[in-house]
């Protein structure tokens, strides 16, 4: 799609904005824009004031990272979740793949990436002080290691082993009902929520 093809400035420009969007191609912008332009002026002016409003508006969470209203998230300020156990997960995406599953009452933790040196991503890239100071201040009892099952994941389980190996908890990790290289988000919730419950301890899978 070229520029002589938009009668409009104003058209082009709010198409090659969304095409920004990871996933979105010229053509699909253009639909979403023209969609957009059939809309009422007050339904747009909603449209474009929700993503301000969540834009200035939205907090990550002190305690786990997870997006949040408030300074601290729905999940971690609820008395009912077990607060001794602690999913590690690598982005926000995970941490709604697991909540639909209805497996898993503890906490979480976003770690915000993995470890990937081919990519110039390293321990001091992710967020793993914010887990440590929970584990040394909180009583943690578990973590569960709930990481993509791909080298970089299996390179960050292993780092993370070692690192927490000091402290006295159960480390475990995901049963391999998630196919190794998948995406923990493209998992069903069936196979997931399996891969919760039939957890392996680590120190088994390193000694094998």
């Amino acid at each position: 799609m070229t520029t002589d093809q938009f009668s409009s400035k104003l058209l082009e420009n709010a198409v090659n904005e969304f095409a920004r969007l990871p996933g979105i191609g010229k053509k699909t912008a253009l639909r979403l824009v023209l969609a957009l332009l059939r809309l009422d002026k007050e339904e747009v002016e909603n449209f474009g004031n929700t993503f301000i409003e969540l834009k200035r508006n939205i907090h990550y969470c002190k305690s786990c990272n997870n997006i949040s209203d408030s300074d601290m998230c729905n999940i971690c300020s609820n008395p009912a979740r077990d607060h001794k156990t602690i999913c590690v997960v690598e982005n926000i995406k995970d941490v709604m793949a697991v909540e639909n599953t209805h497996q898993y009452h503890g906490i979480y933790h976003v770690l915000g990436g993995i470890i990937s040196p081919m990519d110039g991503i390293g321990p001091d890239d992710i967020e793993i002080d914010l887990l440590e100071s929970k584990v040394k201040n909180n009583g943690i009892k578990e973590i569960i290691m709930a990481l993509s099952t791909t080298m970089e994941g299996d390179t960050t389980n292993f780092y993370l082993f070692k690192k927490f190996s000091k402290y006295p908890l159960q480390m475990t990790t995901i049963a391999r009902g998630v196919s190794i290289g998948d995406e923990l988000e493209y998992a069903d919730e069936i196979t997931l929520g399996r891969s919760i419950i039939n957890r392996t301890p680590m120190d088994d899978i390193l000694s094998i």
